[in-house]
């Protein structure tokens, strides 16, 4: 394993923020993150997670919620408006989420206190050298579009998964990252971007350990994961911000009000006594 370990907040975002100056001059990073509370943590989609019957049950999946979901919640009902929707409800997807923030991604590495006693990480992904792996017609579009990534419309004449799968057949296995739809301001406000992969099988990390070229994983201490959640409230990075509405609004004052690291439930309302 070629992680590389953060040892301090400042080193930590030295390894994020390191992006050269590109050909016009500005520090635009290439890459998209995903961050993991436990780092032990496989790059699997929801999908995957169902187990070995899951390239069984992906179309019946998608084909139900298509036939129940309530008229007009799909926007439109092309394969990537369908399979973006249902990713963001919650369906068990191929699909897999990324963010173009690093903070974000720290936020989805500390958010969830119960994985405090474990090792944290960050995926980076450099989406520009992944294209090198899309099948040409792919990479036609973005020449054509002038594009950094995909959005749904770009996409539109792939009709179904067994014509994306198809794609494989000649080129080979690719990463396709893609723009999701801005369904709400969930997905606006934590800059989403996601990911599949042609076989509903298939593992990120699995593709990433094959092509080490193409992204990194940062390790984060346990004992780093409290100043980063602190100072990622401090810059606001938090589930109010990311999950607008009043279930993000309580989640985060549940956990900024919570007892935290190893604070009396006594003290801690004065050492919490504002957000």
């Amino acid at each position: 394993d070629d992680a590389l370990t953060a040892h301090s907040w400042s080193h930590l975002m030295e390894l994020l923020y390191d992006v050269p100056k590109d050909r016009h001059g500005r520090h635009r990073s290439d890459c998209v993150f995903r961050g993991l509370a436990d780092e032990s943590w496989d790059l699997k989609t929801s999908l995957n997670r169902l187990g070995n019957h899951c390239a069984e049950v992906e179309r019946p999946l998608l084909r139900a919620f298509r036939k129940y979901a309530e008229p007009g919640t799909i926007p439109t009902d092309t394969l990537w408006f369908r399979i973006s929707v249902a990713q963001h409800h919650g369906l068990p997807t191929r699909v897999l989420d990324w963010t173009v923030s690093p903070k974000v991604a720290l936020h989805f590495a500390t958010a969830e206190e119960d994985h405090y006693n474990k090792d944290g990480a960050i995926w980076c992904v450099d989406i520009i050298q992944a294209r090198e792996f899309l099948p040409k017609s792919l990479r036609d579009i973005l020449r054509r579009e002038r594009a950094f990534l995909f959005s749904v419309e770009m996409l539109e004449e792939i009709k179904s998964l067994s014509e994306f799968d198809a794609l494989a057949t000649h080129s080979g296995v690719f990463p396709l990252f893609f723009e999701p739809p801005s369904l709400d301001h969930r997905i606006v406000n934590q800059g989403a971007i996601l990911s599949m992969l042609p076989g509903a099988r298939m593992v990120m990390s699995d593709f990433l350990k094959a092509h080490p070229e193409l992204g990194r994983k940062i390790l984060i201490p346990k004992e780093l994961k409290w100043e980063i959640r602190d100072k990622l409230d401090q810059d606001n990075v938090t589930e109010r911000m990311l999950f607008p509405g009043l279930d993000g609004l309580c989640r985060w004052l549940q956990r900024y009000y919570g007892p935290g690291a190893g604070i009396s439930d006594a003290a801690s309302p004065t050492i919490n006594s504002h957000p």
